[in-house]
């Protein structure tokens, strides 16, 4: 028995309410309603029998379904623990202790000057290689009119470079930015015909599975004779569906592709591996050959060596020695064999068993430990400072103009270079993006269906199960509608 009531609807009712305020009103309808409920609900003799079957049918809600087994997979993360910054600290600080240790173990050794593997006192050298800074300690060195006249001309030309490089690199990034907004533009109208035909294609699907779920259902819903549910089966994405049982294909090839793979990837570790090690072999065995020879040839110039030959023989085994690893008792005992004075073999076994060599004055200084100052200039304003210290020279002026002229125009050939470069490539990306979209429409479609049918599929199953049970045709439609509107309206929804 079905009872729909509203206490508002008879006019003795209407006519209370007329003039009741707001809470006479609620506690008015509150009474009524809780008679009504004493009344038809509570009451023994006059019970409703209450179930869930029309919704059931009206949802496609299935008597039995599992939860998917991930559902209570959990992943969980070890407790952190400070032992990894205690080691930490402990590490830094066993660090600063050995290098403590090496400071003091070198202060031991340098302690006495007689040592041989001493290292030599080294000249602070300061580079000025940037031509203002050489402009400007010509400047401060020697303020004359004509320095400080060419220091001057060096900083105006860098001032005026620099705004003019400022300028230039603004308009090319104005000039890049106006191009990639146009190809933005024109990317978003292509892409515009592309997400239509997606669109359009999600639609086609969903009014093709309606057209495809209508017809099938309709068979067992209709007058006409069902065909036998046992016989339906449909097939989705490796997996079988019938009699409401889903079938999953095992894989079976799967492991096997795992382990040939794995013995694969063995194989080649060790092939690899033994292949670096006869390489390693082979380089050990030149390696040694090489010193052989240079062996060979320190024995050579000792048999050789003569008075007129000592300069050039003996920067020839100071190579040699090097080359062949010769440790200081070989050193000692070829010098021993040389038929020079034992003044000279005394100088020069020093010379060879020293670790490191002296510089050459011209390019490090006198060895003291005191500041140096060179200049290496590589810059066109360089030129600029040539001329202005000698104007009557015209070759410092050619030179000057050549020099500066091609830097210019070669650094405004690499602007424009690069922003056309950044123009094509921007240009090529917006093409291989429309193309990509292009070719993905097809992959989107197929991703959409699959799901649907995922969706779907689940419900179909059910329904031919409740067929195989014997449900009736009047609530086997009410399953095949909401079916239906499920294909219409349920995910994956056509604008994801």
């Amino acid at each position: 028995m079905t009872i729909s009531f509203n206490q508002f609807h008879d006019a003795e009712t209407l006519r209370q309410q007329r003039n009741l305020t707001r809470q006479q009103k609620k506690n008015n309808s509150d009474t009524k309603e809780g008679v009504l409920v004493n009344n038809f609900i509570k009451d023994g003799s006059n019970k409703i029998e209450l179930n869930l079957n029309d919704t059931r049918d009206s949802l496609v809600i299935s008597d039995n379904v599992k939860m998917p087994e991930r559902l209570n997979e959990q992943e969980t993360s070890k407790e952190k623990s400070i032992v990894p910054i205690s080691a930490a600290a402990i590490a830094v600080m066993g660090i600063i202790a050995l290098f403590t240790a090496f400071v003091r173990r070198s202060a031991k050794i340098n302690s006495n000057p007689a040592k041989l593997d001493k290292l030599p006192s080294t000249t602070r050298n300061v580079a000025i290689n940037e031509e203002t800074h050489q402009a400007i300690y010509r400047m401060i060195h020697n303020p004359t009119p004509k320095t400080i006249l060419a220091g001057s001309g060096v900083l105006a030309l860098t001032a005026m470079a620099f705004m003019g490089k400022t300028f230039f690199d603004g308009f090319k990034d104005v000039w890049v930015k106006k191009r990639e907004a146009d190809i933005q533009k024109n990317l978003q109208e292509q892409l515009i015909s592309i997400e239509t035909q997606s669109f359009g294609g999600k639609i086609q699907i969903i009014r093709s599975m309606l057209s495809e779920k209508a017809r099938e259902l309709n068979r067992f819903v209709s007058n006409a004779k069902p065909s036998d549910p046992s016989k339906v089966s449909k097939s989705f994405g490796g997996v079988t569906f019938g009699n409401a049982y889903l079938k999953v294909n095992e894989e079976k090839q799967s492991n096997l592709k795992y382990f040939l793979l794995g013995a694969g990837t063995l194989a080649s570790i060790v092939g690899l591996g033994y292949l670096s090690m006869k390489n390693l072999n082979a380089g050990k065995k030149e390696i040694s050959n090489f010193m052989n020879k240079a062996k060979d040839s320190i024995s050579e110039i000792v048999k050789t060596s003569t008075p007129e030959t000592i300069e050039h023989d003996k920067i020839t085994l100071k190579t040699l020695f090097h080359e062949a690893e010769s440790t200081r008792d070989e050193i000692k005992e070829a010098i021993s064999h040389l038929k020079w004075d034992e003044k000279t073999k005394k100088d020069f076994t020093s010379e060879a068993l020293r670790a490191t060599a002296k510089v050459n004055e011209a390019m490090g200084g006198d060895g003291s430990d005191k500041t140096t100052f060179y200049s290496h200039v590589n810059d066109y304003r360089a030129h600029l400072y040539n001329y202005l210290l000698d104007t009557e020279n015209k070759s410092f002026k050619q030179l000057f103009w050549g020099i500066t002229g091609l830097t210019a125009i070669s650094y405004g050939g690499k602007l424009i270079g690069d922003a056309i470069k950044e123009v094509q490539v921007k240009k090529i990306n917006a093409e291989t993006e429309v193309n990509l979209q292009q070719r993905l429409v097809a992959t989107e479609l197929r991703n959409f269906k699959s799901k649907k049918d995922a969706a779907i599929q689940p419900l179909i199953d059910e329904f031919y199960y409740q067929v195989a049970l014997g449900k009736p045709k009047e609530e086997l439609k009410i399953m095949a509608d909401n079916i239906l509107l499920e294909i219409k309206n349920g995910p994956p929804f056509v604008y994801s």
